[in-house]
């Protein structure tokens, strides 16, 4: 499951009036910083499985009471929610949401059908693929669109595993396993070389967890993406892009997925 549409959408760009001087490479030492970044994220969310409050929400009174109310809820994760890297930006940004009436046969049902994602999480998910499952592990691709002063569009693959603690909880992790950002969208476009375009989304990773409880629903989603920094000269055009997205991206999928869950009334 992605806040990557709303895993969660960031991408690439139509770019219109943005020259090619603006295109950078991702480099290693770029990438070894979100390496190492996920390593540590990812053990703190693998000790929260078996150690503590499951969900996030469960560790503040004012979360919990905040999404019994029916907010929806996306916090940075860490102090800010940006660190910067070397040559990049990583994102790192947790929302919830409680889905009255929903159950989690019925939740997973819905998050694993990913050829329907592309109708669930559109206008920002415009395609959706299963490219291959084996049991609880998938294959996806999703096309991602995003419009914020310039029309962003990226074309991405992940892993993603599904993982069942007890009758009442499960979990997930996706990883992104190529992204390309799409020049021309339509009958002459083209992908850009992953790594070497435009750099406003180089990795997007999640972890969910879903707990059936309280009569209904728990959805959390911890979303870390990797971006470009800011260039100079260029602030004002590609800050808001980089630094805004992950969280309204967040946001959007997590309200997305209420939407489709929510029992229709009588």
């Amino acid at each position: 499951m992605l806040p990557n549409a709303s895993l969660f959408c960031l991408a690439a760009c139509l770019l219109t009036g943005l020259p090619d001087a603006t295109r950078v490479q991702l480099k290693p030492p770029t990438v070894e910083a979100f390496d190492k970044y996920m390593q540590a994220a990812q053990a703190r969310f693998d000790s929260s499985l078996h150690g503590g409050p499951f969900l996030w929400v469960d560790a503040s009174a004012a979360r919990k009471r905040a999404v019994s109310e029916g907010k929806i809820l996306a916090e940075p994760s860490n102090q800010s929610g940006d660190i910067e890297v070397p040559g990049g930006l990583i994102h790192d940004w947790t929302g919830a949401v409680f889905v009255p009436g929903a159950n989690l046969a019925r939740t997973l049902s819905m998050v694993e059908d990913y050829p329907n994602h592309k109708n669930i999480y559109r206008p920002e998910v415009t395609d959706s693929r299963l490219l291959s499952r084996h049991g609880d592990d998938f294959h996806v691709f999703l096309r991602v669109v995003k419009t914020q002063i310039l029309t962003v569009v990226l074309n991405t693959e992940h892993d993603v595993r599904y993982v069942r603690l007890d009758r009442a909880r499960w979990y997930s992790k996706s990883f992104t396993t190529r992204i390309a950002e799409v020049e021309d969208p339509g009958p002459n476009e083209r992908e850009l070389p992953p790594g070497n375009d435009h750099g406003f989304m180089w990795r997007l990773n999640t972890f969910w967890k879903f707990e059936e409880r309280d009569g209904g629903v728990y959805l959390e989603c911890q979303a870390i993406s990797l971006t470009r920094d800011v260039p100079v000269g260029l602030g004002w055009l590609i800050n808001p892009i980089i630094r805004s997205l992950p969280r309204e991206s967040l946001t959007n999928t997590l309200r997305e997925t209420r939407q489709a869950l929510t029992p229709a009334k009588p």
